[in-house]
């Protein structure tokens, strides 16, 4: 009989204090301790997702790498954007999502390059010959010390990473994409909420958002539905890499449940959004925030 007796979610996934460190940019799934939870000894599939054809920006570690996994086991073919600096961390969740009797396909580059951008739909279609599911999951942050320390190059790699390659993707993917087909957004709790020392970062999510509800009556007479996913604090390669010395053991702490996401935490959100039983589901703000209010 499985135990089906609930968790604390104070303490379920709760790893203690991480150790102060630093990394740089975008960060490494082996270099962050304690390692992140993705889901690989505890998701579980229920085939919600067969015969899906999934595109995944920034799939290769964090928030991305959890949702991979859970799309494969769910039954769908994943494809994963990633980073040169992230290819170790790209063919470790290419590893599972074969071990789930999925398709992997690993694309690497830049989604900072609108060429790169361009072309990922068409390869995932080369790959497996559709495309029904996009995660725009990338993205990159640092920690800021005022507006008037930033300078235009900093500032023009949030912006291309985390706005100007999701309009470029959608953009060529809409042709192709079929009724049914669903397009799930990583916003943040920072578009609502946001952090002084994250204005550009808070900026891109609050325009993600935006986009999501101007797209949706849109897309929505085509059957296609379009979605985001708000996290809180979350522990992934992300958080060492963004500047924030001193802050590390701490985070996420100040969060109503008293610590951070795990990945793995997120991912069930993800596989709602993308399958069927989310049918009416579109427009929509989907905050996993440890009870922090959207």
């Amino acid at each position: 009989m499985v135990d089906s007796t609930p968790h604390d979610p104070r303490t379920a996934r709760d790893t203690g204090s991480p150790p102060e460190q630093q990394q740089e940019a975008p960060g490494t799934t082996e270099a962050t301790v304690p390692h992140p939870d993705h889901g690989e000894k505890s998701y579980e599939g229920h085939g919600r997702l067969a015969g899906r054809a999934a595109l995944i920006t920034g799939g290769d570690s964090g928030i991305g790498r959890a949702v991979a996994i859970a799309f494969a086991r769910e039954g769908a073919d994943v494809a994963l954007t990633h980073l040169p600096e992230e290819a170790e961390d790209a063919s470790a969740v290419t590893d599972e999502i074969r071990k789930a009797g999925a398709r992997a396909e690993l694309i690497e580059g830049d989604l900072r390059d609108e060429q790169f951008a361009c072309s990922l739909p068409q390869r995932v279609l080369d790959a497996f010959g559709k495309l029904d599911t996009i995660v725009l999951n990338a993205a990159y942050q640092q920690e800021r010390d005022g507006i008037d320390s930033v300078p235009t190059e900093e500032f023009d790699r949030v912006l291309r990473t985390n706005l100007y390659s999701q309009f470029w993707i959608l953009r060529e993917a809409m042709p192709h994409l079929p009724a049914g087909a669903s397009v799930i957004i990583t916003s943040s709790i920072q578009a609502a909420h946001p952090s002084p020392g994250l204005f550009d970062y808070a900026m891109t999510k609050a325009a993600q958002v935006a986009l999501v509800k101007a797209l949706a009556p849109v897309l929505g007479k085509r059957g296609i539905r379009i979605n985001a996913v708000a996290p809180g604090p979350v522990w992934t390669p992300l958080i060492p890499s963004t500047g924030w010395p001193g802050h590390i053991p701490d985070f996420g702490k100040d969060s109503p449940l008293g610590r951070p996401a795990q990945p793995a935490e997120l991912a069930p959100a993800y596989v709602l959004l993308a399958s069927d039983e989310a049918s009416y589901i579109s427009g929509a703000v989907y905050p996993v925030t440890g009870g922090e209010p959207f």
